[in-house]
């Protein structure tokens, strides 16, 4: 199917949203549970669409037109979820969910704001060469930034590290390369990587 039949059919076909049904900002949680959960934080929110994984409502945040869709787990659901929303006309995208901390200085409930992402998964690979590195917006980081010093949120920034396998780090010692795991998550920590998670490098 063509990149042309998707945009003229009536709905995108994985996340069910049509053209205009999309803020330009999209917050992206990985689970649908979540999705009705953070839209009532915005003005007239409203659903959309719910298909398979991804589940979309669209509201008002400061007089903007700003939407909530859900990934699903993993950095390919989290490619077909931006592609499509960006067809939808979306550009600005904010994942948002939990991670897995990596530094002793971090504590449980503490915000994360990630200004890049190690490439630890094979997704990005089908985009461009894993030399080309993952970094967010600087605008929109820095605005994140600045707004968890508004409110007074103890909060971090820095790199994330994203993978494929969730138990590949939980239980690498279960794996048939679990010296590679180990030595390769010591790696990461040493280098100062904040937190590890599954979708943020996409």
């Amino acid at each position: 199917m063509s990149i042309e039949t998707l945009q003229n059919e009536s709905a995108l076909y994985h996340i069910g949203c049509r053209p205009g049904e999309v803020g330009r900002y999209v917050l992206l949680p990985g689970d649908p549970g979540r999705v009705p959960i953070i839209a009532k934080l915005l003005d007239e929110p409203k659903k959309i669409a719910h298909n398979r994984e991804y589940m979309t409502y669209t509201g008002k945040l400061l007089g903007e037109k700003v939407s909530v869709t859900s990934t699903g787990m993993g950095c390919p659901s989290t490619a077909i979820a931006v592609e499509e929303l960006k067809m939808a006309g979306s550009d600005t995208f904010i994942r948002v969910g939990t991670s897995g901390i990596m530094q002793k200085f971090i504590e449980p409930g503490d915000l994360i704001i990630a200004w890049g992402a190690i490439r630890d998964e094979y997704t990005s690979q089908q985009y461009i060469p894993l030399e080309f590195p993952a970094v967010a917006d600087l605008d929109v980081t820095l605005s994140l930034r600045q707004a968890a010093r508004d409110i007074k949120v103890r909060h971090h920034i820095g790199m994330t590290q994203s993978k494929d396998s969730f138990y590949g780090q939980h239980e690498p010692e279960r794996m048939p390369i679990s010296g590679e795991l180990q030595d390769r998550w010591k790696a990461w920590v040493k280098g100062g990587t904040l937190c590890s998670e599954m979708e943020a490098s996409t």
